[in-house]
């Protein structure tokens, strides 16, 4: 067992809080088919990362990355079918503070909500997407501004996610980071702890802290 103390979460989504691996890998196999490009490497470089920095890396010379950029965006948006929650996802936001919370995502905020409310998640308060940073994921912007949003130093945060470019992001931040997920059987990054999924995490306030009971 262990205990992280923070003032603040800041959670991912895909991945994280839910598993949408179904639409996502739907719309950039659809994307890749488009330029003969390896379906299976496009998906792997997608995870954690924002839908324009992924078509920028990957997108053969000529291709129109902003408008190919609209229409995976509209196609992610219109296709929530296999999207749950990660067991025990509910009950850790159900035992957080609602504003000492908030999701932070590479996904835009429409399909941010969206998803959300297919996996049956409460809405967050603050919700950091995309469109809220110049630079994504692996830069640590996304994770400071939901911080500063709550009204905390992301420093004093946990930071919960999935993908490489997101654990990457929050130790850029200065955050202690739990790994969920298939990030847990990776190598490790830094991180502070590596779980498989959400139910073995317990919240309670503390005075002015969050005290996450993490159960190994």
């Amino acid at each position: 067992m262990k205990l992280l103390r923070c003032e603040c979460v800041l959670f991912d989504m895909d991945g994280t809080l839910l598993d949408s691996r179904a639409p996502m890998h739907r719309a950039y196999a659809a994307w890749a088919g488009r330029y003969g490009l390896d379906a299976a490497l496009v998906i792997q470089q997608a995870h954690g990362r924002r839908t324009i920095d992924t078509l920028r890396a990957l997108a053969p010379a000529g291709a129109d990355v902003e408008a190919d950029t609209m229409v995976l965006m509209r196609q992610e948006q219109e296709d929530v079918d296999g999207v749950i929650a990660i067991p025990g996802a509910a009950e850790l936001l159900g035992a957080l503070p609602p504003d000492r919370w908030a999701v932070v995502t590479s996904a835009d905020p429409v399909l941010a909500r969206k998803r959300i409310a297919a996996a049956g998640l409460p809405l967050p308060k603050q919700l950091v997407s995309a469109e809220d940073v110049s630079r994504g994921k692996p830069a640590p912007d996304g994770f400071q501004l939901g911080a500063q949003r709550l009204g905390f130093d992301a420093r004093r945060s946990v930071v919960f996610e999935d993908a490489p470019a997101g654990i990457a992001a929050g130790l850029a931040a200065g955050a202690q980071v739990i790994a969920v997920g298939w990030a847990s059987t990776a190598a490790g990054l830094g991180e502070s702890v590596r779980v498989h999924e959400l139910s073995g995490i317990s919240a309670i306030q503390d005075g002015n802290e969050i005290v996450l009971q993490v159960t190994l």
